[in-house]
Order: C-alpha cells, then sequence, then structure tokens
C-alpha cells in the first residue's frame, strides 16, 4: 500500500509545483517512449509489464508468482526480468539460482525461483540487457517485467497495472489522509500523472473481497475515462513453511504454532500481511517486528536468538531468515493471490481474470492456446 509521509501532507501547497516539474518529466518520457524514441529494446516475445503509478506494496510479487504458476500449470516457460531491489549481485546478468544468498540477487527474485524452479529469474539493474542474454542464448513463451510500467526502454505487450485501493476511494477510513489519487512525488507517491494510465491494458487491485462493494462505484468514476477491465484479488494463505525447509515440504497448519508467537516483516505494508496471519492463525502475536521493506535481518540476528518466542514471517522475509539459522520454530505464513471479482471495460466485460488472461495469451503466444471450455 502506498503511504505517505505526513509531511507531504502538511506540505502539499509547497509541493505541488514541484510535483508539476516531476509530473511533466513523466509525461515528456511517455511521449518519447510512444514515438519509439525511448525503446531501446524489444523482446521477440511476448513482454508483459506488471507494475504500478505509484510507490509501495500493491502486490506486483503475488501477482507475477500468480502469473508464473499459470505459466507452469499451462507448459509455457516464463522468465522474470528484474531490477533486485537492494541486490549485490556477483555479476550481471545474474541468473538467480535457489541456493544463492538473498543479499547477493534481492529476496523477491530468490523467493520466485525457489517457487518456480522451472522459470528463469534475471537480476539486473538494465533489464534489456538481461533479457538480450535470453534471447541469445534461450528465449522464453513469455516475459514478466517486473516493476515495469515506468521502465519505458523496454518494449512491450501489455500493462497490467497495479492501483493502490485507498487511492481510488473517495472517502478514505478513518485516520487515514485524503486520497492520493493523480498526488505525484513529491506531494504524494504517485510516480506518473493519471494521464499515464492511458497505457494500461488492465487493471488489478488488492483488497479484501468485503471491501470490493465500496470499491466498485470509486473505480468506475475514476476510471471513466480509462475503458479497461479491472480485477480484484485478495491474499489468500495456503499453510505455514518451516523457515529453511525445502519448498517441496508440506505446509503444516495453524496447529504448528502453539501458544505465543512473534510476528516479524520487512515489507512495503505489514499491516496487510500481520491481518493475514491473525486470521489464519486465530489470534494476535505477542510481538510484533516491523521493519523497512527488503530488510536485512542480520543486524538482527542476536536480538531474534534471544526473542524466546516462535517466529511467523512473510515468504520473502524467510528467504533471509533462513542464513540465521535461529534456534527458534520459524515458519513463513504462505500465501498466494485469488482473483474474485471484475468489472468491466474490455472485450469480455464479464470474464474473470483467468478467463481473459487465457484469452490475451491465446492471441499472443503462437505456441500456446486456451484449453476449450467443456459445455
Amino acid at each position: 500500500m502506498a503511504k505517505r509521509h505526513p509531511l507531504q501532507n502538511l506540505l502539499f501547497p509547497l509541493l505541488l509545483p514541484f510535483s508539476m516539474l516531476y509530473g511533466l518529466g513523466g509525461l515528456c518520457r511517455r511521449a518519447l517512449a510512444r514515438r519509439g524514441t525511448a525503446k531501446s529494446w524489444k523482446p521477440s516475445r511476448p513482454c508483459v509489464s506488471v507494475g504500478n503509478i505509484s510507490w509501495g506494496g500493491t502486490g506486483k510479487t503475488p501477482v507475477t508468482d500468480w502469473l508464473l504458476s499459470h505459466a507452469e500449470r499451462k507448459g509455457l516457460r516464463a522468465a522474470v526480468l528484474t531490477r533486485g531491489y537492494g541486490a549485490r549481485p556477483s555479476c550481471l546478468p545474474l541468473r538467480v539460482e535457489t541456493g544463492m544468498d538473498a543479499s547477493e540477487c534481492g529476496d523477491e527474485p530468490l523467493m520466485l525461483a525457489m517457487r518456480h524452479p522451472g522459470a528463469v529469474v534475471m537480476v539486473d539493474p538494465d533489464r534489456n540487457r538481461a533479457g538480450r542474454l535470453l534471447e541469445r542464448d534461450c528465449p522464453p513463451d513469455l516475459y514478466l517485467l517486473d516493476d515495469g510500467f515506468q521502465h519505458l526502454s523496454t518494449g512491450r505487450d501489455l500493462d497490467l497495472v497495479l492501483l493502490d485501493k485507498d487511492d481510488v476511494r473517495f472517502r478514505p477510513a478513518p485516520g487515514r489522509p485524503p486520497s492520493n489519487w493523480n498526488r505525484i512525488i513529491p506531494a504524494g507517491s504517485w510516480r506518473e500523472p493519471v494521464s499515464a494510465l492511458n497505457d494500461a491494458g488492465a487493471f488489478l487491485i488488492k483488497a479484501e473481497p468485503s471491501e470490493w462493494p465500496e470499491l466498485v462505484p470509486a473505480l468506475k468514476e475514476r476510471l471513466r475515462g480509462f475503458p479497461r477491465p479491472v480485477f480484484a484479488f485478495c491474499m489468500e494463505p495456503s499453510g505455514l513453511r518451516p523457515v529453511g525447509g525445502c519448498m517441496d515440504t508440506p505446509l503444516v497448519g495453524a496447529s504448528a504454532v502453539k501458544g505465543p508467537y512473534a510476528f516479524l516483516c520487512g515489507i512495503g505494508d505489514p499491516s496487510q500481511a500481520l491481518h493475514t496471519v491473525v486470521a489464519f492463525l486465530g489470534r494476535a502475536p505477542e510481538k510484533v517486528l516491523a521493519f523497512p521493506d527488503h530488510h536485512d535481518f542480520s543486524g538482527e540476528a542476536e536480538s531474534l536468538r534471544s526473542l524466546g518466542l516462535p517466529v511467523v514471517c512473510t515468504g520473502k522475509d524467510s528467504v533471509k531468515l533462513a542464513s540465521l539459522s535461529l534456534p527458534l520454530p520459524c515458519f513463513s505464513l504462505e500465501v498466494s493471490a485469488r482473483f474474485f471479482a471484475s468489472l468491466g471495460g474490455g472485450e469480455d466485460p464479464a470474464a474473470d481474470f483467468e478467463t481473459w488472461w487465457e484469452a490475451w495469451l491465446g492471441r499472443h503466444v503462437p505456441s500456446w492456446k486456451p484449453e476449450p471450455v467443456a459445455r
């Protein structure tokens, strides 16, 4: 979830002129890209960007995880091109292997590589360089461009744009600041002006099913000028995995964590992850240890060893905790994206996301055709 600093709200009138200049820069970049000036490379295979217009945790990694799982089920070979935020790679481009340390390749790339050994995950700030390497060696059936909405130098065939529900809402929840809709850096968290949404192929929004009725009228009004399909997804827990365990190890249920526990996370929006953990375990943690997104926990090793409580964390946190070998029961709550609702604005406005996605693949991936629907 995109969160603004309180000073951004307090100093909004003073920051607004700088936001206008920042937004103008984004408009120029988009204009150059449309003319072909900014596109330095276009993959030979279909390329799909998974990105957002604001900063913060809008669910890009769970969506990429879903797309990789779908590709595996359908026999497609997918490759992820990612910057690898916080990574310190030994070489560039870096192909992520399951035995790597998260500090070398980044926590999210390592988690995706571990969950999807049949996919290729490439880390390189120059994603075109990584893509060209794959094109030369063994091009995949499908490229996924991680956090790619603003990465305009890579040509793509589809932009999946994730929206923040608190940006969309007209009336934010009690205690929250006014809507962030079209509030551009530094006055807000948007990276570009609202006109950038013209390049979206579809909108995705992470929300709870109970929130969907409230979001529908706001989405219809906000996106009136952008007739694209909108798909809602939530995070669905599938079980607990012992930290450091093999990905083939069967997941365990909530009963594996008995009594008090500590919840540890270093993600963009700890509140959503905490809500999911509490719902799954049926009780709140005794301690919440929240750190900045992509935090390296090595500095907290000693304090964690003396914690004296079982630890529950998120999937991407678990790949960093594994190297600490804590003398505590440590579990990651494995979750996956579940699409549960859609809103019109495409060739088939009633289609669910998987049906819509398979129709898109059928038009763009020659090597794969959708399975016929049983009637």
